[in-house]
């Protein structure tokens, strides 16, 4: 007979992230259905549903599953809203916002990241989220505006480009502090009087890297 309980690994997954602190029913619920483990590395498939990042190519990584649903969380997603992230990666994070959004836009500087992603999240039937090719910290003036940005990678501070295209009632998260060691997840809210941040969790992220590898 089978059985119609999760497997051991993907109830310590979500309990985990209970555990935690995250209590948006529907943010653990997509992140039970988006299917991590085809997101990471063949060899790392065991491991996918740890609460760890873990390697993926061009020396990044996919974060560890409490950081993505915490992000998301702050974010305060509607279904209309219309969501850049910077650093597809694998296209983890884009997966679970795409299930939360009415469109993502994630923009990755490796080729062979991006190509992955996007095949990827094709195939698994993302079909609200694009995947660029492109610099994240210096995009053309024809993207945006957005009502949530989400920056997956480290920077010493938020870019203005950023800050300028996010919509009034807008959201923009990111770890903020030096490349090497940890920083600060960083959450700013566009009102009508301007800019309010807040500063949440301290966490490591690889650095954000400006232009397109010439390589990868």
């Amino acid at each position: 007979m089978t059985s119609n309980h999760p497997p051991p690994e993907k109830m310590m997954f979500q309990l985990t992230l209970r555990r935690r602190g995250i209590s948006d029913q529907t943010i653990l619920r997509t992140m039970e259905e988006v299917p991590r483990d085809l997101f990471v590395e063949a060899s790392d498939r065991d491991a996918a549903y740890r609460d760890s990042a873990l390697p993926i190519a061009c020396g990044q990584t996919i974060s560890q599953p409490f950081v993505v649903a915490y992000m998301t969380e702050q974010l305060q997603l509607q279904k209309s809203h219309r969501v850049l992230e910077i650093g597809a990666g694998s296209g983890y994070q884009a997966a679970v916002l795409s299930r939360l959004t009415r469109e993502v836009l994630t923009v990755e500087r490796y080729r062979k990241l991006a190509d992955a992603a996007r095949a990827r999240l094709e195939k698994l039937d993302y079909h609200n989220v694009e995947v660029m090719l492109g610099d994240g910290l210096n995009l053309p003036p024809n993207i945006g505006p957005f009502d949530r940005i989400i920056v997956t990678a480290a920077v010493e501070q938020i870019p203005e480009n950023l800050v300028e295209r996010l919509e009034v009632g807008g959201i923009l998260i990111a770890p903020v502090g030096p490349h090497q060691g940890v920083q600060t997840l960083t959450r700013l809210s566009r009102t009508q009087a301007g800019i309010e941040r807040r500063e949440l969790v301290e966490v490591r992220f690889v650095p954000a890297l400006p232009g397109v590898a010439r390589e990868l």
